[in-house]
């Protein structure tokens, strides 16, 4: 059975730069426009920002060096790191090393790599905060269900919130919103994760001392120990596209009974334990990602491109760099729009590489910026682009 629809839908705003996704890429892809100058509409389906960083609770920024002692990641990268850690921060990871001590630069393999635990309802809260400074309006509780296209390019979004379906016209579109919906309503050449998603169930706990993040499941285990470490415990042999709303919801249903039945087994040797959240957003990976004009792979580390947007490390083990080829986060298809996140073009192993925070935040910054500067971006003059870059102290080549 179908349902016939006609729908007519108002325009209820217009701006320059419309960035839909409120991760870590939309927060700096919103950024990086506003300080551009532009007009900008953040818009994101959840009620905080931040995603799957503060949401879904994987509340580790992950490295921003090559894990030798070297700096790789600057601009917004490194300023959305040190805004995580503004109001809260822990020592267990690279803080002192990186933050407080003198020396930065130690050529060593034990060294603490940068990065860092965070708070994740402080962190978006601080993100929040960020946006409004900048004159970004925000809009929550806010869905993409649609495009509106001519030709090559995108006229508007069609969102649906309380207020019911509305559109917003803008010159220039960066979709962040972790799943390509943007590419898809469009129509435009995408990719799914082959490998797809196995099940995790992350949730903060009030342990002894302190409260504790429990990693159950596989939100951000790389692919190499997912398929050849025996040390992993699968919560279950299924996998997940992540692109399916009967199949997420089963997801989350599974999630939440995973993390109820760790409790019990905590609470046998400590009775008073108590849940202090849950991650209430799924925690998926890697779902849908546009086939841009380049795709990255993995072995091109320390692969010079002349139109990197900057640099990202590898969070998995120390040594390789990448440059970020422009390329990879847009199509020719549709002119005035960008991606950013861990929906740009890569290949499946670069993908487990390029879907951190801190790689988000890279995307994310080159991403607002050239929304800003224009709304084709196959004319879009890589030197001037590559200069704000250099200007906001962006890094562009190893």
């Amino acid at each position: 059975m179908k349902i016939i629809e006609s729908l007519t839908t108002e325009v209820k705003f217009d701006c320059d730069v419309l960035v839909c996704g409120g991760g870590v890429a939309g927060i700096a892809a919103a950024i990086a426009a506003a300080r551009s100058g532009k007009k900008v509409i953040l818009t994101e389906r959840q009620f905080m920002l931040g995603g799957l960083a503060t949401a879904g609770l994987v509340t580790i920024y992950l490295p921003i060096c090559d894990g030798y002692g070297k700096q790789v990641s600057f601009g917004l990268a490194e300023e959305l790191l040190k805004l995580s850690i503004k109001e809260w921060h822990d020592t267990e990871f690279g803080y002192l090393n990186w933050i407080e001590a003198d020396n930065t630069t130690v050529n060593d393999k034990t060294t603490p790599r940068y990065e860092v635990n965070f708070n994740p309802q402080l962190f978006a809260i601080s993100a929040e905060k960020e946006l409004l400074k900048e004159n970004v309006k925000i809009l929550y509780g806010t869905t993409a269900v649609a495009t509106s296209v001519t030709k090559d390019k995108v006229d508007a979004v069609i969102f649906e919130n309380k207020s019911g379906r509305f559109a917003i016209t803008a010159k220039s579109f960066v979709d962040a919103t972790g799943d390509a919906d943007l590419a898809k309503f469009s129509g435009l050449s995408t990719s799914q994760f082959s490998k797809g998603n196995r099940l995790a169930a992350w949730y903060y706990y009030n342990g002894k001392n302190d409260y504790t993040l429990k990693m159950l499941g596989e939100a951000d285990i790389p692919d190499s120990d997912r398929n050849g470490n025996k040390k992993v415990v699968h919560l279950s042999k299924k996998t997940f596209t992540g692109i399916d709303g009967e199949e997420i919801s089963d997801m989350v249903c599974m999630s939440h009974e995973q993390i109820l039945k760790h409790m019990h087994t905590l609470r046998k040797s400590q009775p008073d334990i108590q849940p202090l959240t849950i991650a209430t957003i799924p925690q998926l990976r890697m779902t849908r990602r546009i086939n841009g004009e380049y795709t990255l792979h993995d072995d091109e580390m320390h692969k010079y491109f002349e139109d990197s947007v900057g640099l990202i490390s590898d969070w998995r083990k120390r040594g390789p760099v990448y440059e970020v080829p422009f390329r990879t986060l847009y199509s020719s298809e549709m002119k005035n729009l960008l991606f950013a996140g861990r929906i740009t073009s890569v290949t499946d192993d670069m993908w487990d590489i390029m879907r951190v925070i801190p790689c988000c935040a890279v995307t994310g910054e080159a991403a607002g910026i050239a929304a800003a500067m224009g709304d084709d971006m196959t004319l879009i003059n890589i030197k001037e682009l590559q200069a704000e870059l250099t200007k906001r102290g962006v890094k562009i080549h190893e």
